[in-house]
């Protein structure tokens, strides 16, 4: 929960509609940060509907309330408000309101609904409640309050609710989609990085390495020289290729090597590096394309996934030995 500043008295100069309500977009779309956004969002509904007070409930996907923040409310004065009987079921009558609202005393009107008990710590002299909706789903409920005696909003003033409500509704949107893409993508990074086959991506324009996971890493460490960093291998490694063709990637990095061909499956190669170290490993290389993932496009980058054979070679070794004895002792 959030507040902020002391009751807004409607003291901006007055100036045409249309472009304070401009202004008012663009300085909500400033800030990536939900809760600057949100603020930006009701401090323009304060301002463009003259009211000193403004409050926002969002909900979670189940419909239960994750968070409220208000604007212009004394410290504390939430809380109670929050905690006042009925609050919590008033709140929720406003969670489900399927379009906007506009009363004048907010306890005349919770008196209406049945709610007699309600007390707001402060004297409220008209409201507007508006959902806020995104593609027909309740992300919560922006409202606005006057305290002046005798106050009334207008149609207008519901109609410009209604439209920071739309505006409320896309930066909660914005704000999970963007949560949820950097949930998976930590999730994916923890997969590749506890991987047990080496993962490394190389930027095809650069020739430069951008990520290793720590099986890539416990593989290239073989061939470095103490302190030497994997990537700073790179440049000195030799690549013997199937075909019996060798690079240096310091003259031909094998980003741009295997980026100017279609991905490479299974394909046994040795790195070796300057001092005779050597490591064979079976390599797997997908270019991405700036395109993806309809495959077309520029090649950005190339995954490369290696496999240590050395294990292997270890068993097929100790297999021939063992051969070897067996056929010694017959």
């Amino acid at each position: 929960m959030e507040n902020e500043g002391q009751p807004y008295r409607g003291t901006e100069p007055p100036g045409d509609r249309l472009s304070r309500l401009s202004a008012a977009s663009l300085r909500i779309n400033e800030s990536l940060d939900v809760d600057t956004a949100l603020r930006a969002v009701m401090d323009s509904a304060r301002s463009l509907t003259d009211a000193p007070y403004a409050a926002i409930i969002t909900l979670d996907d189940a419909g239960r309330v994750e968070d409220h923040l208000v604007l212009g409310f004394e410290p504390g004065d939430v809380e109670r408000l929050w905690q006042t009987p009925q609050g919590q079921v008033f709140f929720e009558y406003l969670n489900a309101l399927t379009g906007p609202l506009r009363w004048g005393r907010l306890e005349e009107f919770t008196g209406s609904i049945g709610l007699a008990e309600f007390r707001s710590p402060v004297t409220i002299t008209a409201f507007i409640a508006a959902p806020i909706l995104h593609q027909g789903a309740r992300s919560g409920t922006i409202l606005v309050g006057s305290d002046e005696p005798g106050r009334e909003f207008t149609q207008e003033d519901e109609e410009t609710m209604v439209m920071f409500a739309s505006q409320a509704a896309l930066v909660i949107a914005n704000t999970r989609r963007h949560r949820e893409e950097q949930r998976a993508r930590a999730g994916l990074e923890t997969l590749i990085d506890i991987s047990p086959v080496g993962v490394v991506v190389f930027d095809v324009k650069t020739g430069a390495s951008v990520s290793f996971n720590r099986e890539a890493r416990r593989i290239v460490d073989g061939l470095c020289d103490p302190g030497q960093q994997p990537e700073d291998l790179l440049g000195l490694i030799t690549v013997r290729r199937a075909d019996g063709s060798e690079f240096s990637l310091a003259e031909f990095p094998i980003a741009r090597l295997l980026g100017s061909t279609e991905a490479v499956r299974a394909e046994e190669i040795v790195m070796a590096a300057p001092d005779g170290r050597s490591v064979r490993v079976l390599l797997n290389a997908t270019p991405i394309r700036t395109g993806a993932p309809s495959g077309e496009g520029e090649v950005e980058t190339v995954v490369v996934t290696m496999q240590d054979l050395t294990p292997l070679e270890e068993q097929e070794r100790l297999r021939a030995e063992f051969l070897a004895m067996v056929s010694h002792e017959l």
